[in-house]
This record gives C-alpha cells, sequence and structure tokens, in this order.
C-alpha cells in the first residue's frame, strides 16, 4: 500500500513527478535517477537518468505499479544523454510525453514521444521540437482544448544562456537587481508535435505588479514549472532552485502575467525540489521527491505525495516538509 510521505516506489530511485488523471487511474510520469556515485556539480552532471518509468496507483491507498521502460534516450535519435524532468498529456486519443535531454552538441532541447496508452511504451520523433531548449517540460490541456507548454530551468538547465534568443555557452547569470528571467511558454500544435508560436517568457509579479528580481531567491523562478487550474484561476507553481522552495503564484491567463502568492512546500531533504499537483477524487494532491530513501545523496531521490488544501480565498496552505 502506498502511504503519504513515504516513496511510493523504493526499487529504483525516481524523481521530478509529474501526475495526471489517465483513465480513471493516477499516472506519474518521473525521472529515473541512476545509482552511481559521480561527483556533484551546479551544472547538474550528476543527475545521469538515461530512460523513463511510468508508474500508477489505482487510488491513493493502492501500491504503486512500475510499467517498467517506457522510453529510452538510445531511442531518441537527436539525444545523447541526460533525459530529465518530463511531462505527459492527452489529445487526439494518443498520449504524448514531453521531455528534455540534451542534443549531441550539448544544448538542452525538448522531444516528443507518443503513445496509444498512458503507460507506454513511447515511440519519440525523429527530431526535437523546432525551436525548443532548455529543461523541465510542462503541459497544461485547457477546457477549450488549447495546449500549453512551459519549459524552462536555470543553471543547468541552460535558461539564462538563451537570453539573446540563440545559446551562448558563456552566458553571465542575470543582474541581480533586474529582473528575474521566467518561465517560457508556447502554445502547442494542434497535433501537439511543434509550436504553434514562439515561446514568450512570462512574467512573474508582486502583489503591486513589480517583476520579481533576479536576486529574489525566496520567491522567483529557477525551473520546475507546473500548471493547473482551481475554480477558473491559473496557477503556475515552480522551484525557486537555491533557496529550495516550491511557491506559487496565480493569473487570469494560462500566459500570464502571474502575481506571486506563497511557499507551497518548505524545503525536503536534498538540493533539489519538483512536483506536480493533481485532483484525484475530489481532492487534491502534490506529487514531490526528496532524497530520504538515499539518506540525503541529492541525485538519488524518491517520489513521494501529499494532499493539498486551499484556503477559502484560493490560497494554497503550505505545506511542512516532513521526511
Amino acid at each position: 500500500m502506498t502511504k503519504p510521505n513515504e516513496p511510493i516506489v523504493t526499487h529504483i530511485f525516481t524523481a521530478d513527478p509529474s501526475a495526471h488523471v489517465f483513465e480513471g487511474k493516477i499516472y506519474i510520469y518521473p525521472s529515473h535517477d541512476l545509482d552511481h556515485d559521480g561527483p556533484t556539480n551546479d551544472n547538474g552532471d550528476q543527475y545521469q537518468m538515461e530512460d523513463y518509468h511510468i508508474l500508477s496507483m489505482d487510488d491513493v491507498n493502492s501500491p504503486c505499479v512500475d510499467h517498467g521502460e517506457a522510453l529510452h534516450v538510445k531511442d531518441v535519435p537527436w539525444a545523447s544523454k541526460q533525459m530529465w524532468a518530463p511531462d505527459a498529456a492527452f489529445k487526439n486519443n494518443t498520449y504524448y510525453l514531453y521531455f528534455p535531454a540534451r542534443d549531441k552538441d550539448g544544448i538542452f532541447r525538448i522531444g516528443v514521444a507518443t503513445s496509444s496508452t498512458p503507460a507506454g511504451p513511447f515511440k519519440a520523433e525523429e527530431n526535437y521540437i523546432p525551436g525548443s531548449f532548455s529543461i523541465d517540460p510542462a503541459v497544461l490541456v485547457d477546457e477549450d482544448n488549447k495546449a500549453y507548454i512551459y519549459f524552462g530551468g536555470l543553471w543547468g538547465g541552460q535558461l539564462e544562456k538563451w537570453t539573446t534568443g540563440e545559446f551562448v555557452a558563456d552566458a553571465a547569470d542575470p543582474d541581480v537587481n533586474g529582473p528575474a528571467l521566467g518561465p517560457l511558454v508556447a502554445e502547442l500544435s494542434d497535433d501537439m508535435l511543434t509550436f504553434k508560436n514562439k515561446p514568450t517568457e512570462i512574467s512573474i509579479v508582486d502583489e503591486e505588479g513589480n517583476p520579481l528580481l533576479a536576486g529574489d531567491e525566496e520567491r522567483r523562478y529557477f525551473e520546475g514549472p507546473w500548471m493547473h487550474k482551481y475554480n477558473g484561476k491559473y496557477y503556475l507553481s515552480y522551484s525557486t532552485g537555491s533557496t529550495h522552495k516550491l511557491v506559487y503564484a496565480i493569473g487570469d491567463t494560462p500566459q500570464g502575467p502571474f502575481v506571486y502568492k506563497g511557499t507551497i512546500l518548505t524545503p525536503v531533504l536534498g538540493w533539489t525540489t519538483h512536483h506536480s499537483i493533481v485532483e484525484f477524487q475530489d481532492k487534491w494532491y502534490l506529487f514531490y521527491h526528496d532524497a530520504s530513501l538515499s539518506g540525503g545523496v541529492d541525485h538519488k531521490r524518491s517520489v513521494k505525495f501529499t494532499e493539498l488544501k486551499y484556503n477559502e480565498d484560493g490560497t494554497i496552505q503550505t505545506i511542512t516538509y516532513n521526511s
């Protein structure tokens, strides 16, 4: 039986869970951490993931099932290594898996693979999505059937290297006194395989409408975007990276702007924090990861979940991490 705040699987290391309700079950699309003892650095070289295992639960009290390898980097023609945090979506009677990986030049791109079933296996497209870059894709299929993809991560995710519109390997970090870099958003084409428009940067502002600054590490965007809707509002949630929190902002449209509101989850054990939010059987759940199963090794993480609750005004009640 799967219990909240305990690893949903322990036979492999998993991270970056994207949870969805498909066919009446909860399907989780995590990255698959490899068990190795290599060095750790800010570029993320320790995160050597090379395949995806899709997990599912019949309900929140059921055992979690590992459906096996759904996609491997060797089966992605354009990719070289580091299959990081994925997401999935359903449209056109097809399941889509969106994933980042380094191309042959070491530049992160976003690919897409398809399947007729939510558990896979998935078959990758020959090339990455044209115009894609950086990491952490998350997809929202809205009620009007339009689909939006969100992505971007600093440091190892290379987001700051694209501010000119082209990849600049030695680009400087954003000025701490200037606006923070936001995640990117693009509407997806009807076949879900390409961008319908050039990705645009999302604006995240404070209650007074001022952009969050790059030096505001308690609130500014770092990586791991997620989008969900609650009572007609759009909730953009993300990781603050260097301050290790999951936070959120609320907007009226899927492309923003978004007003910063607060913390969802306090720092977990381990450097990274990455999540998803899903409604299932009239309750809301936060899926996240920590490094408790490995005793705190940053790149040996485990997916967990816990119930998420809202206040009457639509704000989210902060969850205090407990390993």
